[in-house]
């Protein structure tokens, strides 16, 4: 679990998913909100970690477009001495939920790669590693998507998007899928490498599915609420931690 969780967290957006698909698929929220996509950009963050004892540095890449109804987002995080960590890639079309995604890969250190598929003719989800297989019912997002379905909605909520409120999703991962609730924290100032920001911080509500595991998100809305900062921790307090550093639109 550890393992898995500093590789996904290298990636920028990811936490393990652990639930089995008969659990998740019982407990899976279709909601729909109106949304705002946010304009395409490349975005970079240094990168700070703590595991197992050892600090690392590094750096981690996104790339969001959308455009055509057509969106995609692809991801790569690199530290010192290692390399890449991870690789990862989200695409699909734009429909009445936000994104919709067609296909998630995602490339770990030392890994094969795995492919999750989003087949919307025959409405199910499917994994090349693991049995598992889900139904579509609407507004599904992978570990890539997610934060942009996040940024959407909360582009759209106005004042609903406020301290205490909750957005669920029903998330993708390499071989299965389970619900996401993410609440709302409070208002918060960032240092960034563009400077201090006022930010929403976002977290991720604790579940069996993550066992002790949190991510938190920082969005700005002057900068088009982008996410600004990202921290990972497990349930052995180790973390990783993502700062921007550098914004270009595109």
């Amino acid at each position: 679990m550890r393992r898995d969780f500093l590789t996904q967290a290298g990636a920028a957006l990811l936490l393990a998913a652990t639930m089995g698909g008969t659990v998740a698929a019982e407990e899976h929220p279709v909601v729909k909100h109106p949304f705002n996509l946010a304009p395409s950009a490349d975005l970079v963050y240094d990168l700070n970690a703590h595991q197992r004892g050892f600090a690392l540095n590094g750096q981690a890449l996104i790339g969001w477009r959308t455009s055509d109804g057509r969106y995609s987002v692809s991801a790569e995080s690199r530290v010192a001495l290692l390399g890449k960590l991870t690789e990862n890639r989200s695409q699909g079309t734009i429909d009445s939920f936000g994104l919709a995604p067609s296909e998630f890969y995602e490339k770990r250190f030392r890994k094969d790669p795995t492919t999750s598929t989003f087949n919307r003719e025959s409405k199910t989800l499917t994994f090349s590693e693991g049995k598992d297989s889900y139904p579509l019912k609407g507004g599904e997002q992978d570990r890539a998507s997610v934060t942009w379905q996040l940024v959407a909605l909360a582009r759209a909520a106005g004042d609903k998007f406020k301290p205490g409120s909750t957005w669920p999703f029903f998330v993708a991962g390499r071989r299965d899928a389970d619900p996401w609730t993410f609440r709302v924290v409070r208002y918060e100032k960032v240092r960034t490498g563009l400077g201090e920001l006022d930010t929403v911080h976002v977290t991720r509500e604790p579940s069996d599915a993550n066992r002790g595991q949190t991510l938190d998100i920082w969005l700005a809305p002057s900068l088009e609420w982008y996410p600004v900062k990202l921290r990972f921790t497990d349930e052995d307090k180790d973390f990783v931690e993502q700062t921007l550093s550098k914004l270009t639109r595109k």
